[in-house]
């Protein structure tokens, strides 16, 4: 360029000729004249067309580069590796020419974006009753003095924009299902869709374009509440930006700053509580007043709400021989005569229930252990054990099981132990919560305690009185429906002289 600068300097300015120019700079008469006839200060150079090595495999290259700019950092494959799977297809290039390669396509991609900007969209409008999104986050609380790790599930109404929190220690399938349940209940009402990214609780494979298959039991849940699930396309959340957005308000709106909670369920009423003001206090921007008076005309729109979805995930447990099954590396008892047998563990969010051959055998208050390094835990019901130790009584002693149990049994049994066949009479009084009312047995074993006189007779006795509602002081029992008085029999002795006078003259044994 500086040498074209020179000699256009020469010929215009200077007015020298051609031979003059071609001898002052060594450039050939040709050149100068063709530089000059050119009329321009920037050179064409002829680049001769040469195939590469690398261009029958640019486009699979291209795709390459497209597939790994997806992924994570640390999930990406290197320029070295994408070279040495390139060589097994067959290329026989270099490794310079694939970064080359992979640098050019970069500076394109980033030109490309640049253009284009952040994207062009187009507004979306929501009927009253259309659709709701839905989204988990993951946050920290402070519950009962620890700071814990939660999943937060956060659902929206798309047209006036309600929106409800709700805490959960993990993202499974009965957390989801108990989410949707309270968020229709608060709202009011089931809306029409159902706005999702590809979560693995609710889709199972993501097929091309639109195409999912979905997990069967979320879609039992769909059509319980009948609505119509829709997945958004991978990586494209703004087709849900609603709620993408609640996710990141609901920081600093609610949040930060919270107070500490004894446990979840404290923690979950507060968050409803905390919506529920903010709907009341936040403009709803694109309608008239607040989002709580365009939720107000939205409620029409919903669909009545159903009962609850029975929302549990169900796995087949085989019981031990210590009448235990294993769940979440925590160990829960059923009753003795299942043990060695099949049963269905049945699983919500808060609590275990055992069933079998068509009825619920147990129940137990789900304990959730986040850190792997807490020893296992078991979870007994003594009641579970009773049709052993009537076999073995001799168990009652050193069983784990009745550790727990409550202080007047334990009282008892101190007293029981101390004397010949004392195992024996006190496996025969906690049997006997197999028959009554164990609060009227456990009165029963108070009440002897405080006489003096723990024996297996005393306590009997003790009972059945309490039972015939012989004894002072003691609980009420409730009395069976079919049992109740509706008309209370008076005492009219009376009767009897009418019995009297239909014998005439008759006489009677005195």
């Amino acid at each position: 360029m500086g040498l074209l600068n020179i000699i256009r300097r020469m010929h215009l300015r200077q007015k020298l000729s051609i031979r003059e120019i071609s001898r002052l700079t060594g450039v050939s008469r040709n050149t100068v004249s063709k530089h000059l006839a050119a009329n321009t200060i920037e050179p064409k150079f002829a680049t001769p067309d040469r195939q590469s090595k690398i261009d029958p495999f640019a486009e699979k290259l291209a795709g390459w580069l497209k597939t790994e700019a997806g992924k994570s950092r640390k999930e990406r494959r290197t320029i070295k590796q994408l070279h040495a799977d390139l060589v097994v297809l067959g290329f026989t290039g270099s490794y310079a020419r694939v970064a080359a390669f992979a640098r050019k396509w970069k500076a394109d991609r980033q030109h490309e974006q640049q253009t284009t900007g952040r994207g062009t969209f187009v507004p979306l409008y929501f009927a009253p009753g259309d659709a709701f999104q839905f989204d988990w986050s993951e946050e920290f609380a402070v519950l009962g003095g620890e700071r814990t790790k939660l999943q937060m599930a956060h659902i929206k109404l798309s047209h006036s924009r309600a929106f409800l929190l709700r805490a959960y220690p993990l993202q499974t399938h009965e957390m989801l299902f108990d989410a949707h349940w309270h968020a229709f209940r608060v709202f009011g009402g089931v809306p029409g869709r159902g706005i999702y990214d590809n979560m693995k609780t609710a889709v199972d494979r993501v097929g091309r374009g639109k195409e999912r298959q979905v997990n069967l039991r979320f879609l039992a849940m769909t059509n319980h509440y009948v609505y119509e699930p829709e997945f958004c396309n991978p990586a494209a959340g703004w087709e849900k930006g609603q709620v993408e957005k609640n996710v990141r308000d609901s920081r600093h709106q609610m949040l930060q700053g919270m107070p500490d909670f004894p446990d979840l369920a404290a923690l979950n009423a507060w968050l409803e509580q905390r919506c529920q003001e903010l709907w009341r206090q936040t403009a709803h921007g694109k309608q008239p007043g607040t989002i709580a008076d365009v939720w107000a005309e939205e409620q029409v729109a919903l669909m009545p709400l159903p009962v609850a979805f029975d929302g549990f995930i169900e796995l087949s447990k085989r019981v031990s021989p210590t009448c235990l099954i294993s769940f979440e590396r925590n160990r829960y008892s059923v009753p003795a005569s299942f043990a060695n047998r099949p049963v269905s563990l049945r699983i919500y969010p808060d609590r275990l229930v055992v069933a079998a051959e068509g009825s619920i055998l147990c129940e137990h208050v789900r304990i959730i252990e986040r850190s792997h390094h807490l020893p296992q835990r078991t979870i007994y019901d003594w009641r579970h054990y009773l049709a052993v130790v009537q076999r073995k009584p001799g168990s009652l002693r050193n069983g784990a099981p009745f550790l727990e149990l409550p202080h007047a049994f334990r009282q008892l049994q101190d007293h029981m132990l101390r004397k010949p066949g004392g195992d024996r009479e006190m496996v025969d009084i906690l049997a006997l919560v197999l028959h009554h009312d164990e609060q009227a047995v456990l009165t029963a074993v108070e009440m002897s305690l405080a006489e003096g006189v723990p024996t297996k007779t005393h306590v009997l006795n003790l009972l059945h009185r309490l039972i015939d509602g012989k004894v002072v002081g003691g609980p009420p029992l409730d009395t069976p429906q079919a049992l109740a008085l509706h008309r209370e029999p008076k005492a009219n002795v009376e009767r009897y002289d009418g019995l009297r006078s239909q014998i005439a003259g008759g006489r009677h044994a005195s």
